[in-house]
């Protein structure tokens, strides 16, 4: 608390400087449209010569040609998921104030009182109202939702609450660059949404540490940094009010991925691994962060949705105060022991929870659930984590969000691939963290690889269950033990022969193989192996979307990129297959035969010899 208010006194000065929103116009979902006031001279103005309009859903923005202001479009299906989301949870929030949530085209087909809560109870209406209250997209909504989108950039995500997203009180739209906060004025003013949106010019830590200072908390906020969240994770978990929503964006995939653990340690918490889950266990990564500084301030978080997608993760979490829930939180959080020949992991708690009489007793997990080296191929563990090991969704709330997406078709421009996706989200086993892919178990044995159908078919006759995860196209998602998953792949084995004289004897699979299976796999094929997602031929792992479809270039001030994303790329991949026939690209590098004395082709070398003093023979 005293941070926070030493962060009050230091904010004071930006508070101070920052105006308030606008005079509200009407209402922008009536025809014929309204007549807005005109915008200050130049904020509303038409693109100039060094601008262009971009459109995605019911926004239309200006930005500038040059890098100044970072956008990326196939962060579209992001900000598509996140306003289906966000109307879904305005719903959950409004329906006890009485405050009936409302798309356009709902109005015909409901039209009665706001459904009551989840848990039974009579939604109380407020005194003196005589008729629920209505929200519609693009109106100010008097005790609804207060959004904060820290990192806006051009503004694009917040105009599209403001004219997208029912039951919104205010937007702030806050950015810690002048030239950003300039253009979101500007897109704000072009898209008549002053009303709700209110460019703010701040350090997006400062500005939340002082709207909790001021016990002002948001109910919802959104990050989606260039890179890394973990700088604003502390700030944001103590402005959001209680059983607000935390939108939250990953982008530094690589370091969550595996490839620099021990980077991903200082940012995250935890330990990554590069194995084939790693995807999902990056989802896990982030929420154990969340949860590890919440608790700091007896707070826990509950996810409603985690997403990887693209080149990124999405995660959805509520987050709540409670000292006995946060008492339970070591026993949600768990290490990875993952094999580095076999593949195989394991997973240990860090707590562990039993019943006590009326209430619970929180204690020390013990283990470790392996022993030195792997029981199927001898070969040496890595140790992964802490991450969250608890379901990574509610499902009840994604069962929402594909209603309302089959309620108000077209709405979005990725629809399809949102209900695709969350098809495959409501049919993962909740209860079962990380997968296994069928390409890796295969690999590892060195024999071909069953369909998805009769490996699927296989488990289920064993009497386990198994789905597919919205991460991998080739997940195996299941509660069989490894054992039984490597007794599956010996049968299969036995059915499809592997050359076993080309195989080393302290290879994992001449160590797997060479054990008998107890299990008797069956891979005939079974009906329920199909997923109702693949049955009905939904979109579910779309290709790229466009052609150099990653991450884009940081924003710079004056917008130059230095070098293009192509440069680099053509510089530094692919380095021996694309050489140039001249052969002036291994100029570059010095000659080791010149070094040693004994290059005998001068000038005709490849290599250079510029730099490289000649090595002297010997006496």
């Amino acid at each position: 608390m005293r941070g926070a208010v030493r962060a009050a006194v230091a904010f004071s000065t930006l508070r101070s400087a920052s105006q308030g929103p606008p005079r509200c116009p009407p209402p922008l979902w009536t025809w014929p449209p309204p007549t807005v006031p005109p915008p200050p001279p130049g904020a509303g103005a038409p693109p100039g010569p060094d601008e262009t309009l971009i459109s995605e859903g019911r926004a239309t923005i200006l930005f500038p040609s040059a890098n100044e202001v970072f956008y990326n479009p196939v962060q579209g299906f992001n900000r598509d998921l996140t306003c289906a989301v966000l109307t879904e949870f305005a719903r959950l929030q409004l329906q006890p104030k009485g405050i009936r949530v409302v798309l356009p085209g709902e109005e015909k087909r409901d039209t009665g009182d706001p459904q009551p809560p989840e848990n039974g109870d009579t939604a109380p209406v407020p005194d003196g109202a005589e008729a629920p209250r209505t929200a519609k997209p693009g109106e100010v909504c008097e005790g609804g939702l207060r959004v904060l989108e820290a990192l806006a950039a051009s503004g694009l995500r917040s105009i599209r609450f403001a004219k997208e997203v029912p039951g919104l009180r205010a937007v702030v739209a806050n950015d810690f660059s002048a030239r950003a906060v300039e253009l979101m004025n500007r897109n704000v003013a072009f898209n008549g949404v002053g009303d709700l949106v209110a460019p703010r010019m701040a350090d997006a830590r400062m500005l939340m540490y002082q709207c909790k200072a001021d016990r002002e908390p948001f109910d919802v906020i959104d990050l989606d940094p260039y890179g890394s969240p973990a700088p604003f994770l502390d700030a944001a978990v103590q402005a959001v009010s209680e059983g607000g929503l935390l939108c939250v964006t990953c982008t530094d995939m690589g370091v969550m991925a595996g490839n620099s653990a021990e980077t991903c340690y200082s940012k995250y918490g935890a330990v990554s691994l590069k194995g084939k889950f790693c995807h999902e266990m990056a989802l896990r990564i982030i929420l154990h962060s969340l949860d590890s500084r919440a608790n700091c301030y007896q707070r826990f978080i509950a996810p409603l949705l985690s997403v990887s997608a693209d080149f990124y993760i999405r995660v959805f979490v509520r987050v709540f105060t409670g000292q006995a829930k946060v008492k339970a939180s070591a026993s949600k959080q768990a290490l990875v022991y993952h094999c580095v020949g076999c593949g195989t992991h394991h997973l240990q708690r860090l707590g562990k929870v039993t019943s006590h009489g009326t209430g619970f007793k929180y204690g020390a997990a013990t283990g470790p659930p392996v022993g030195p080296t792997c029981e199927f191929c001898q070969q040496r563990h890595q140790l992964g984590g802490p991450m969250w090991a608890e379901p990574l969704h509610d499902p009840a709330f994604v069962e929402r969000v594909l209603a309302a997406l089959e309620s108000s078709p077209g709405r979005f421009q990725t629809e399809e691939r949102m209900r695709g996706m969350l098809s495959v989200i409501t049919e993962e086993l909740g209860d079962v963290p990380l997968y296994y892919t069928l390409d890796s178990l295969s690999s590892t044995i060195h024999c071909n690889t069953p369909s998805l159908l009769q490996f699927r078919s296989a488990l289920l006759h064993a009497g386990y269950r198994v789905s597919l995860s919205h991460a991998c196209k080739n997940a195996v998602k299941t509660d069989a033990p490894p054992a039984v998953l490597w007794d599956i792949m010996r049968c299969w084995a036995k059915i499809h022969p592997v050359k076993r004289e080309r195989l080393a004897e302290t290879s994992p699979a001449s160590r797997i193989l060479s054990v008998e299976p107890t299990l008797q796999a069956s891979f005939a094929l079974r009906d329920d192996a199909n997923p109702s997602s693949r049955k009905r031929g939904l979109k579910r792992f779309p290709e790229n979307p466009e052609a150099f479809w990653g991450p884009k270039a940081r924003a710079k001030a004056g917008g130059g990129i230095s070098p293009s994303l192509q440069e680099k790329r053509k510089r530094h991949q692919n380095k021996r297959t694309e050489r140039t026939d001249d052969g002036t690209s291994l100029k570059n590098f010095p000659c080791k035969r010149f070094k040693e004395g004994n290059c005998s082709l001068g000038a005709q070398c490849c290599y250079s010899h510029e730099g490289v003093p000649p090595a002297t023979p010997p006496p």
